[in-house]
């Protein structure tokens, strides 16, 4: 199958791309690199240094013989969109091709706009492209668990069924969005099932947790092809952050009480997912929707699972309480189904002292690189 990967360059856009490339798909990249770009805005860096997208395919095709075609654009660009998909011809469009930090968006109203016009704009052209070139085009798209918010009745796998005043309906489930880039995934989920109802197209979407890790089988065989690992304040997850601070002897940042709980999985899981998805397509006028997750953890549980494992390997680790830089229920209900994936084969791993030894290591590895001034976060919701 010709899939198309959208945002390929990013963190679980070029693991993904790796992996069904070595699974025999036919995969192309779409990147408009601007990722790097922010990094350079923020003055921040990824603590694992990252070869250019050229190298990267480059030496894959070297390693394995496979080839990876590149467009590097902007999908915003609908001109480009269109050059793209008729010199590709695509039967899967993975898209992972958004801003995708809740922080970034918040920084102000220029990050905010660029956020929303980026991600909607974006999907939009997808959506128009594939109505253009080949309505059976399976469509699957990165969401996010965040668009739920944290209600306090359990998360279904995106619709619920809703008894009011003696009838009964199967509705989108309610979102409850805490960023504007959750909002920008909300209007991406509400566009793509009205362009599947009305023009009879087939989508996934996949709202995914928290991912962790940084190698898979293919990115870890040579250090040209290593991940991302973001520890910042605007693009790094609580995870990433903790490994960080404990490989340099900084105390450990609990955003409040650390009672914020989250889904979460293994970039190994997130890869597989998306095979899945692709190999069982959604049915035409379709829009299903697959919590993609594997465990929920308080921020708090995280950080205890990061200092016991530091101490386990002879480090002083400590614990600090911070003020939360955003507005947010710090201790709630949370229970998500996540059973839709699992049906379909997914035999997920689980978060262990193994995997935290294995990204602390990393930031040992790398700790050289660590830029101190990034730990703490600046960036506020209010």
């Amino acid at each position: 199958m010709r899939v198309l990967v959208v945002g390929g360059d990013g963190y679980c856009g070029w693991a993904t791309a790796l992996y069904l490339s070595e699974k025999g798909y036919d995969v192309a990249i779409v990147d408009s690199l601007i990722r790097r770009h922010w990094d350079l805005q923020l003055g921040a860096d990824t603590l694992t240094p990252i070869a250019s997208i050229g190298h990267r395919v480059a030496r894959w095709h070297e390693l394995t013989g496979k080839k990876i075609e590149v467009f590097v654009g902007d999908i915003c660009d609908y001109p480009f969109v269109q050059s793209f998909m008729g010199k590709f011809e695509p039967e899967a469009i993975l898209h992972f091709g958004e801003q995708r930090s809740a922080p970034f968006s918040m920084i102000d109203r220029e990050h905010a706009v660029m956020t929303q016009v980026t991600n909607v704009t974006g999907t939009l052209n997808l959506l128009f492209a594939i109505r253009e070139f080949n309505k059976d085009i399976h469509l699957v798209k990165l969401g996010t668990m965040g668009e739920y918010g944290q209600p306090n009745i359990d998360i279904e796998e995106g619709y619920i069924t809703i008894r009011h005043n003696g009838r009964e309906d199967r509705l989108p489930y309610p979102m409850q969005p805490g960023s504007f880039y959750h909002l920008s995934k909300v209007h991406d989920t509400h566009n793509i099932r009205f362009a599947c109802k009305i023009w009879g197209l087939r989508a996934t979407d996949l709202n995914q947790g928290v991912v962790y890790g940084v190698l898979t089988d293919q990115t870890g065989i040579d250090e040209v092809l290593v991940n991302r690992l973001d520890y910042d304040e605007v693009f790094g997850t609580a995870l990433n952050r903790f490994c960080v601070q404990a490989a340099i002897g900084h105390p450990l940042t609990v955003y409040g009480s650390g009672g914020q709980t989250r889904s979460f999985l293994d970039i190994r899981d997130t890869v597989r997912c998306m095979e899945i998805a692709v190999a069982n397509p959604a049915a035409e006028g379709e829009l299903r929707v697959f919590n993609q997750f594997t465990e929920q953890f308080s921020v708090l549980d995280l950080a205890m699972m990061v200092k016991k494992a530091g101490e386990d390997a002879g480090m002083q680790v400590e614990v600090d309480h911070v003020k939360n830089p955003r507005v947010e229920k710090e201790s709630h209900y949370y229970n998500a189904k996540n059973t839709h994936l699992r049906d379909l084969g997914l035999v997920p791993h689980c978060l262990s002292e193994s995997l935290l030894t294995s990204l602390l290591q990393f930031a040992i590895r790398y700790k050289d690189r660590v830029d101190k001034a990034q730990i703490m976060p600046t960036v506020t919701w209010k």
